[in-house]
């Protein structure tokens, strides 16, 4: 009788977590007007513009969409008369675009699978961040860091290039990410809007490079995500899907493959929005202010650089890659470098970081050189340097 009353409670919870999945997809999946199957497997939604996740949210229900920003901050460019790689820019797509691409008055969403949840620790906190990743500690898998960040003004936006690699994680629930962070607050109520580059097999199901965003108003707590899996990033282009694939990566000793990335704060209605460009110069989308306290304002730091989880799971570290997987020291076509990089202050104009601080928590498996407007940075991981 026991064995028997096993496999019903069995049961149960396995109708349980099905029914949560299916209610999860409904939610996460909104009827699309086209679909276009990427050659990786991915499939995207070609979803009309208003219907996207964001308006789920009880403070987006009677948002009005804004197409274009009510503001640009002063000097809004990337200047490749200053550009420190000797490499021309080439466009750079997503994979997707090889099978086809959505129309106007759409945003292509990355489909969400059973598959992608299963992943998840349960269907709800998909694509969600752990609370202790704000303290450096996720389920006792530590964050390393590269990065360089000022912290001495109230800033309104950042700008930075960064160059694209395909890094490879040892574990599935390792990442790499090549990021930014405009933040708020402390590590008990912080404000961030973060973007930038990942490859996160656990989320993503495979180890190929992802554009991807992330927002939080309490920490990490219980609000924001990864992308579109939760309401509050309200897209507008059309061309750009959050999550999907990138179809190329720079080449050791070779061609380099660039993204921009832009964020400031619209002086008309106070949204954050986010410019890409390396993809073509697409206004992607924006933030609304109602989403966050701090950041409602302004922010008091800017962040640039690398992140990587190490889960040490025979006592050493793993061989998750950061950047290229090689120390800074290789220099350009060899080692990640972030450049362009700016901050926006009170004048509401693009400048040149003011005393910088360089951070880098395990130097010897990732390091990082700043030289002021750029920086390299990057590491192997586990190496002779790095046990």
């Amino acid at each position: 009788m026991e064995a028997i009353g096993i496999r019903n409670t069995d049961t149960i919870f396995g109708l349980k977590q099905k029914l949560e999945i299916q209610q999860q997809l409904k939610r996460l999946n909104k009827p699309a007007l086209k679909s276009i199957k990427s050659p990786d497997g991915d499939i995207i939604d070609c979803v009309h513009i208003k219907n996207q996740p964001a308006f789920d949210h009880p403070l987006l229900k009677n948002h009005t969409i804004q197409m274009r920003p009510g503001s640009h901050p002063k000097g809004l460019s990337f200047n490749e008369s200053n550009d420190v790689s000797s490499n021309s820019k080439p466009e750079i797509t997503q994979l997707w675009h090889l099978n086809g691409r959505c129309p106007e008055g759409t945003i292509p969403i990355r489909r969400t699978k059973e598959e992608d949840l299963l992943r998840a620790s349960s269907a709800a906190n998909y694509g969600r961040k752990k609370h202790d990743s704000a303290l450096n500690d996720y389920e006792g898998k530590f964050h390393e860091y590269a990065i360089v960040y000022e912290r001495r003004d109230k800033y309104y936006g950042a700008q930075a290039t960064m160059n694209v690699w395909n890094p490879q994680t040892q574990i599935r629930n390792e990442f790499s990410l090549s990021q930014f962070w405009i933040t708020g607050g402390d590590y008990t109520n912080l404000n961030s809007i973060e973007a930038g580059m990942m490859v996160y097999p656990h989320l993503y199901g495979d180890n190929q490079t992802r554009i991807f965003t992330y927002w939080t108003t309490d920490s990490y707590k219980s609000t924001g995500c990864y992308n579109l899996l939760c309401p509050g990033f309200v897209q507008v282009d059309h061309r750009i899907a959050l999550g999907a694939r990138l179809s190329k990566y720079s080449v050791y000793g070779g061609q380099q493959y660039e993204l921009d990335f832009n964020v400031w704060k619209d002086d008309k209605d106070g949204n954050w929005w986010l410019q890409l460009g390396g993809l073509g110069d697409y206004q992607l989308g924006y933030w609304p202010s109602s989403l966050f306290t701090i950041l409602s304002d302004s922010a008091s730091e800017i962040q640039w650089g690398g992140e990587v989880i190490n889960t040490e799971p025979d006592g050493e570290h793993t061989t998750t890659q950061m950047g290229s997987g090689h120390f800074a020291q290789e220099d350009f076509g060899k080692a990640s470098y972030f450049k362009h990089l700016k901050v926006i202050d009170g004048t509401k104009a693009l400048r040149d970081p003011n005393d910088t601080v360089t951070i880098m928590s395990e130097p010897y498996c990732y390091n990082l050189i700043n030289s002021g407007s750029f920086f390299l940075y990057g590491g192997p991981g586990r190496s002779p340097t790095c046990p």
